[in-house]
């Protein structure tokens, strides 16, 4: 998945920037909590550190990635089914057990990177019966002067073949991750770790406020200002 992910990346002209060091496994399961962006989000972080991902059901029916993603062994979750939760939470335990790499993206759909949305706390449960540690992930996309590119963002209305085509328009598109250091759940209920999860995320993406436009996510940075 890994090979797939960064071919795919650079087929699109999109530069995976990781910022400060990826998870690494210490004798605890890993779950990585990220914003949620674009269709590119898996790829990228699939790029960087292998994991399986926790994602809507309709992306089996995106052309060619969707066959990608599928492979990878996602996790697909039937939004519209209020029970489907407790499904996709009894594999993702199994999956922790195993010592995979699990990915939610707890906002639960996408935005254009320029605001953060309320954190579904259901899906953190594995993590809790798991003692997994969760790591916080911010994702943003560029253009190479460095401003907040919307075109990769797969946000409202737009289809699959749509949101490839303004991608496949852009020169080139700068893709940063950062992660935050990992969150303990020791001691604390899944409402806790999703909001801690989420004050890091707004952190790294300098969004103090919902609704706020993004400054640049701090650490070392790749691309000329």
């Amino acid at each position: 998945m890994g090979w797939w992910a960064a071919r795919l990346l650079g087929i699109l002209n999109v530069a995976a920037r990781l910022e400060g060091p990826a998870p690494r496994a210490e004798g605890a399961p890993i779950m990585i909590a990220s914003n949620h962006v674009s269709w590119l989000d898996i790829f990228l972080i699939s790029s960087v550190h292998p994991a399986l991902f926790v994602a809507k059901s309709e992306i089996r029916d995106w052309p060619v990635a969707g066959w990608i993603v599928e492979k990878a062994g996602t996790l697909f979750i039937r939004r519209a089914r209020r029970h489907d939760v407790a499904r996709i939470n009894e594999a993702v335990r199994s999956a922790l057990e195993n010592g995979d790499c699990v990915v939610l993206f707890p906002e639960g759909t996408t935005t254009e990177g320029d605001e953060l949305l309320k954190f579904h706390s259901a899906l953190f449960e594995p993590a809790l019966s798991n003692g997994a540690r969760v790591h916080p992930a911010a994702i943003r996309y560029e253009h190479p002067d460095g401003s907040l590119c919307r075109e990769a963002a797969y946000a409202g209305e737009l289809s699959f073949m749509q949101s490839l085509a303004l991608i496949l328009r852009q020169r080139s598109i700068v893709a940063r991750i950062a992660f935050a250091p990992p969150i303990d759940c020791a001691g604390r209920d899944r409402r806790a770790i999703a909001a801690l999860a989420r004050e890091e995320i707004a952190s790294l993406l300098d969004l103090e406020r919902p609704g706020t436009a993004p400054g640049t996510a701090p650490g070392p940075r790749d691309e000329p200002r």
